[in-house]
């Protein structure tokens, strides 16, 4: 089975999105993948000063949390991004960590499937595309990888909601087994 890295990106204490997020590990140990779950909550992780250094050296010369979050994304077989939807994008600390993910580019990554977990207040379809969009313009600069599927939960707005959703709960559990 492949070895997951799961990130949650959402700070927020009772965070609906880490909610559905450890249903989906659940479900992604439940068929034999080696998960490790990083959350942002509490991380260090500056902005691309947008040097380009990286690009020769595969290193940032930013030493914050985000190299050993890199690292991780590196080695690892499957990705997947949990974010709260904020103004129908993802979270700015979810785009600030893709930013900061610029030194793999050139390097010898092992991901070739990229999941995105969603969740917001609002339940419409549309909701999640441009948080969606963001990630797959990540995604389409690694050659080798691919946005391989996503799962948006919306009407979930309440600190901890997420809790009492079963259908959501069970979606996620579900997206989890599906990981590849």
């Amino acid at each position: 089975m492949s070895r997951v890295l799961v990130i949650s990106t959402s700070l927020r204490a009772k965070s609906n999105s880490d909610i559905l997020t450890e249903k989906l590990i659940e479900g992604a140990k439940a068929v034999g993948h080696d998960v490790e779950h990083i959350s942002l909550k509490g991380k260090k992780i500056g902005f691309c000063i947008g040097c380009l250094a990286c690009q020769k050296t595969q290193q940032c010369v930013i030493n914050d949390d985000a190299v050993e979050i890199a690292e991780k994304v590196k080695n690892a077989d499957t990705l997947v991004f949990a974010t709260p939807i904020y103004y129908y994008e993802m979270s700015g600390q979810m785009k600030t960590l893709l930013d900061r993910l610029n030194p793999l580019y050139p390097s010898d990554y092992k991901f070739r499937n990229v999941y995105m977990l969603s969740v917001a207040a609002e339940d419409e379809e549309f909701v999640p595309e441009k948080a969606v969009s963001g990630l797959q313009g990540w995604v389409d600069c690694f050659g080798k990888a691919k946005l391989a599927d996503s799962l948006f939960c919306g009407g979930i707005g309440d600190m901890g909601e997420a809790s009492k959703k079963t259908e959501e709960l069970n979606e996620a559990y579900e997206f989890g087994k599906a990981l590849k």
